[in-house]
C-alpha cells in the first residue's frame, strides 16, 4: 500500500500526516511514535520510518487499525518539510530554459555544460521565509514588477550525504515533492555595480524573498517514484499551459546533482534540492506575475500544486 507524507494544520500547531487513499492520518499517532510529529522528525529516522509508514498504511488498508482519519478535502495541507535545512537550486539545468534566457539577454546560445567540463552548479533559497504550502496567497515583493515562476522536481534528502558517488546518490533521497521557483527578474544585477564586478548579481532579492518557494502538496516516497528522470511536468497561469516539459531533458540529472553537491556540503535529511526549470517561463514570454494570478503546477507521479499571487 503506497502513501504521501505531508503537513497539514492542526489547531493552533502543524502535524506531519500520511496520506493514504483519500484520508489523511496523524503520522505521529497512527505509528505510536511521538517524534514522528513532524516531517522533519520523520526524516530525521528515515532509515526506519520509510518500513514503519509502509507497514502502517498496510495495516490501515487491513482495516487493523483504530485511529481514525480526516477526509483530504477537508484537511488544510501546509508545505510537507516545516521547514528544510537548506534549499539548494540547480541553475540553468534545462538547454531550452537556457536557450530562452540567453536570447533575452542577446547572448549567444551556450553550449552542454558536460561539452565543457562544467559541473552542476547551484544558487540557495532561504528556508522558513521562502518556503509556503499549498493554497497560499504569495505577496508580490513591492520592489520588483517582473515575478516570474518556475515549476521545479523537489528531491527531499533523508540521511546523511557527503562524497557519494552519483551511482548511489538516489539512495540518499526520502522522496519527491513539487517547487515553484519564484524570482524576481528586474532585480537580478545591481545597476550601479559595473557588469565585470564580481558583486554584480543579487540572489537574496531574485530568490528569496517571502514566499518565493510554494512547495507541496506533499512527498512522494522515493520508492514510489520508479524514474525521476521520466516524469512529465507542466505549470499553468491562470488557464494557461506555460510549461510543458519533462525531466528527461534535464542537462545534470538528479544523480549527478546530488553527488556534486555532496562533494561541496554535507547533505542532512530535511534538505531539498530543487533540480531546475524547463523553458515557458514569464522572462522569455515578456509576461510576469500580477496579483490575483492563479498558478498550477503538476508532475507527473507526485501531483499537484496551487497556489494564488496576491
Amino acid at each position: 500500500m503506497s502513501y504521501k507524507l505531508l503537513s497539514f494544520q492542526a489547531g493552533r500547531e502543524s502535524r506531519a500526516g500520511v496520506l493514504i487513499g483519500d484520508a489523511v492520518y496523524d503520522a505521529a499517532r497512527v505509528t505510536g511514535t511521538p517524534s514522528y510529529a513532524s516531517v522533519f522528525g520523520i526524516l530525521q529516522d528515515w532509515g526506519k520510518a520509510k518500513s514503519v509508514l509502509t507497514q502502517t498504511a498496510r495495516r490501515i488498508e487491513d482495516g487493523k487499525s483504530r485511529v481514525k482519519g480526516a477526509p483530504l478535502g477537508k484537511t488544510r495541507l501546509l508545505a510537507p518539510v516545516l521547514y528544510p535545512g537548506n534549499i539548494y537550486c540547480a541553475g540553468a539545468n534545462y538547454a531550452d530554459h537556457m536557450d530562452e534566457m540567453a536570447k533575452v539577454q542577446n547572448l549567444p546560445p551556450r553550449k552542454d555544460p558536460h561539452e565543457t567540463g562544467f559541473k552542476p552548479w547551484f544558487f540557495v533559497k532561504t528556508s522558513r521565509a521562502s518556503v509556503v504550502g499549498p493554497g497560499s496567497n504569495v505577496k508580490l515583493p513591492v520592489y520588483s514588477q517582473m515575478v516570474d515562476w518556475e515549476v521545479e522536481l523537489a528531491a527531499v534528502i533523508g540521511r546523511p550525504a557527503r562524497n557519494v558517488p552519483e551511482s548511489k546518490a538516489l539512495t540518499y533521497v526520502a522522496g519527491y515533492t513539487i517547487g515553484d521557483d519564484l524570482s524576481a527578474r528586474d532585480v537580478m544585477k545591481r545597476p550601479q555595480v559595473p557588469d565585470s564586478s564580481p558583486f554584480k548579481l543579487d540572489w537574496l532579492m531574485q530568490k528569496c524573498f517571502d514566499g518565493s518557494c510554494p512547495m507541496g502538496p506533499w512527498i512522494v516516497p522515493a520508492s514510489d517514484v520508479r524514474d525521476p528522470q521520466n516524469l512529465a511536468l507542466k505549470l499553468w497561469v491562470n488557464d494557461d499551459l506555460m510549461q510543458d516539459s519533462s525531466t528527461s531533458k534535464m542537462i545534470f540529472n538528479t544523480a549527478e546533482q546530488i553527488a556534486q553537491l555532496s562533494t561541496l556540503v554535507t547533505l542532512w535529511p530535511g534538505d531539498v534540492i530543487m533540480t531546475g526549470t524547463p523553458a515557458g517561463v514569464g522572462m522569455g514570454r515578456g509576461i510576469f506575475l500580477k496579483a490575483g494570478d492563479r498558478l498550477k503546477l503538476w508532475i507527473e507521479g507526485i501531483g499537484e500544486l496551487r497556489h494564488t499571487m496576491a
